[in-house]
């Protein structure tokens, strides 16, 4: 048994070293939420499993889940689980899951629910192998060094390979992927695993339709050369991490069972080693081993780095936050969700310390104390109220009001905040009306209240007009905005068609001179400011106090750079923000008596929209990264209408009759795509997109959407 560290509080039930955080992520219908409620399933949680397909998935829980068949919210739950063999073995674990949705409209879930997690299963089908989506979730984990294991999952379907899975792995995703179980048969004839630690097999009793029951035996004879060839594979992968194994092992020594799963686990927390392990959520194979796995290889929250904070919220003044139940109390707001009966869910992961119910806690982002009323842990809809909670616990809290995804909840005498989740800005805008005068406000309320839970909604409003925008990730994204609106807050709205968000940018370098002048008998205002903008391209928006000589006071600099960035939202080619430009605030001038922050805001102002007049601006468009899959026959009419939609096909492939094919096609040309690849292959293709890159509007296409913005309602 693993000797219990130090910074366990003596009351726990779950010590850290036997915490799980975990992750489900994938693409879209890889099987995410199958393999959750399979995994409650097996820990206990649930004594009946729920399926996708009849809306019975415990973790998809709100009505527009269960309608679609879709994971909209990423879902918290806490299980427990045991192991039988290894290090671990007859130890009780925590294991906290946080089911994420696959569907790019929602990818916010996925990035703040990454931000806290300790560890992440990331599923693929065996079928299609890495896809679209399983690429951007696993860019977001590679951004939070977040330790995985892999799970092949649909190894009963039709065309199965799970071989081909672990290459695309390994060709797509540039992870060193390796079995630790292979399968016995694929597709209809998937019926077992191999073992490849232990060098065993696992027969499932095909009489149990649950999958509780399996038979261990010795390799099946046809398939011991296979296995030995994975096994001596995965024992020299495991060498570059454990020099005492490779030595053994180049040696000619046997290694044992309990070394290899060390040696595992040591690869898999240095984020450059891969456990991939076969299944059938759907029937029910291979997620016990998935568990063991889970709890053997995956990291608890004290073999993590230490988490990055700042005193005072200051970048210069970094500190870190370690595990540690007898510490500070020190956690990270990573989500908000109205609760009908009980008001604002706090979701809530607990870095360091000990927090209890009625405890007061410091906001240093607001300045402001909250009360924690009650603690609750979380199985999905379903709450288990508790007394306290410990480092490294997933939990909500209630109480909390002034409240934002991203804020940090510390003891009152400390002044730290963790940094924060990153979320990425909206695609796509609509219009939105209450249908009478009677949903006005809680039209509004609602808004606010939907927009206060996904940083990736935002809200704004044409002053001119008092028209209402909606802005997100895509045409789902704001049609679950408005049936929310309409379930929730019993409001009736009408919706415009949705407008894309276009981007500015410059080409060439120009100087821009600022002045704000005013004279008015009395004390006047004076502001003068010079600048150099130039082009940066992918590095955002920067902008440099490169003044000497003292031409403009220090005081005066802030607000000269605020109006800057303010001028960069409205950009001179159709009002649209400006991007990847590099501001330098070269020469000024100012007015001992005149001069004031106000004045050198606006001549910040002014020079940046002068400079921009000689820049050269350009139109950018949102460009997506769309895979269509189809059947054969239909490929030639899908690539056609792709180009006719100025898409850009990157590679095409086919897998036993069915051609994957992606492309690059702007967001503009997507709209009603939906209904139109269904009418090109009678109903038989489906489609995916994510946002990738911007670029420049097309002259052909410039003139109709700069009439369009002209026409549309101001962005405030």
């Amino acid at each position: 048994m693993a000797q219990l560290s130090a910074a366990n509080s003596k009351d726990r039930k779950f010590p850290l070293e036997y915490t799980r955080n975990i992750g489900i992520a994938a693409h879209i219908d890889a099987g995410k939420t199958t393999t959750s409620e399979r995994i409650l399933f097996y820990t206990g949680v649930v004594h009946k499993m729920g399926e996708v397909h009849e809306g019975g998935a415990t973790t998809d829980w709100m009505e527009q889940e269960r309608e679609r068949g879709i994971t909209i919210t990423a879902a918290a739950v806490s299980a427990g689980w045991k192991t039988k063999e290894g290090p671990f073995a007859n130890i009780d674990h925590r294991i906290n899951i946080i089911d994420t949705p696959g569907h790019v409209d929602f990818t916010v879930e996925v990035e703040r629910s990454l931000r806290v997690l300790d560890g992440a299963v990331a599923v693929f089908c065996a079928v299609a192998g890495v896809q679209p989506q399983s690429e951007t979730v696993w860019r977001q984990m590679n951004k939070y060094h977040v330790p995985r294991l892999a799970f092949v999952n649909k190894m009963d379907r039709m065309g199965a390979n799970f071989f081909n899975a672990v290459s695309d792995i390994r060709n797509k995703l540039k992870g060193n992927a390796h079995p630790l179980f292979i399968p016995i048969g694929q597709g209809e004839a998937f019926k077992g695993l191999i073992d490849l630690i232990k060098n065993v097999a696992y027969m499932y009793d095909e009489k149990d339709p649950k999958g509780m029951k399996y038979d261990e035996i010795a390799i099946p004879a046809d398939l011991a050369d296979d296995a030995k060839k994975w096994r001596d594979n995965l024992i020299e992968a495991l060498c570059d991490f454990d020099d005492m194994l490779a030595e053994k092992y180049l040696g000619g020594e046997e290694i044992s069972v309990d070394e290899i799963r060390v040696g595992i686990r040591k690869a898999t927390l240095s984020m450059n080693f891969i456990g991939v392990i076969p299944g059938s959520a759907f029937k029910n194979k291979g997620v016990q081993m998935l568990l063991d796995s889970v709890v053997n290889f995956l990291p608890s929250p004290i073999d993590v780095p230490a988490m990055k904070a700042y005193i005072g919220g200051e970048k210069d003044q970094p500190t870190e936050v370690t595990a540690d139940d007898n510490g500070k109390t020190c956690g990270l707001c990573f989500k908000l969700w109205s609760d009908p009966y009980v008001g604002q869910l706090v979701f809530y992961r607990v870095y360091r310390g000990t927090l209890k119910k009625g405890d007061a806690l410091y906001n240093p982002r607001n300045r402001r104390t909250e009360r924690i009323s009650r603690i609750v842990l979380l199985r999905a809809m379903d709450r288990e109220e508790i007394e306290c909670a410990y480092s490294g616990d997933i939990c909500a809290l209630i109480g909390p009001k002034d409240i934002v995804t991203g804020d940090t909840l510390t003891d009152e005498s400390e002044d730290i905040a963790l940094e924060p989740p990153s979320f990425p800005d909206p695609v796509i805008s609509m219009s939105i009306e209450p249908a009478s005068k009677g949903d006005q406000e809680r039209m509004a309320t609602g808004l606010q209240r939907l927009a206060a839970e996904d940083p990736t909604f935002r809200l704004s409003t044409n002053q001119e007009t008092g028209q209402t925008l909606i802005s997100g990730m895509g045409e789902l994204h704001l049609e679950i905005i408005v049936d929310r609106l309409k379930r929730e807050f019993k409001v009736e709205a009408k919706s415009g068609k949705p407008q894309i968000s276009y981007r500015e940018s410059i080409t060439k370098e120009a100087r821009g001179v600022g002045k704000f002048v005013r004279q008015s008998g009395g004390r006047g205002q004076y502001g003068h400011a010079e600048i150099i903008l130039e082009p940066n391209p992918g590095k955002g928006v920067e902008v440099v106090d490169e003044i000497v000589g003292g031409v403009i006071p220090k005081e005066y600099i802030k607000p000269t750079i605020a109006g800057i960035v303010e001028a960069g939202n409205n950009g001179t080619v159709a009002g649209y923000p400006v991007i990847d430009f590099k501001a330098r605030i070269v020469f000024g001038s100012f007015h001992e008596v005149d001069s004031n922050e106000m004045a050198f805001k606006m001549a910040g102002i002014f020079a940046f929209k002068e400079a921009m007049k000689e820049c050269r601006p350009i139109l950018l468009e949102p460009i997506m990264k769309v895979e269509v899959v189809t059947p054969e026959e239909y490929q030639g009419d899908i690539m056609g209408d792709l180009n006719r939609r100025r898409g850009q096909i990157q590679n095409m492939e086919t897998k036993q009759g069915v051609c994957f094919i992606n492309a690059n096609v702007p967001l503009k040309e997507m709209f009603g795509y939906a209904t139109d690849v269904r009418s090109l292959s009678k109903g038989r293709a489906s489609y995916t997109m994510e946002p990738s890159n911007f670029e420049q509007v097309p002259a052909s296409v410039l003139k109709e959407v700069v009439e369009t913005a002209s026409r549309a309602p101001a962005r405030t």
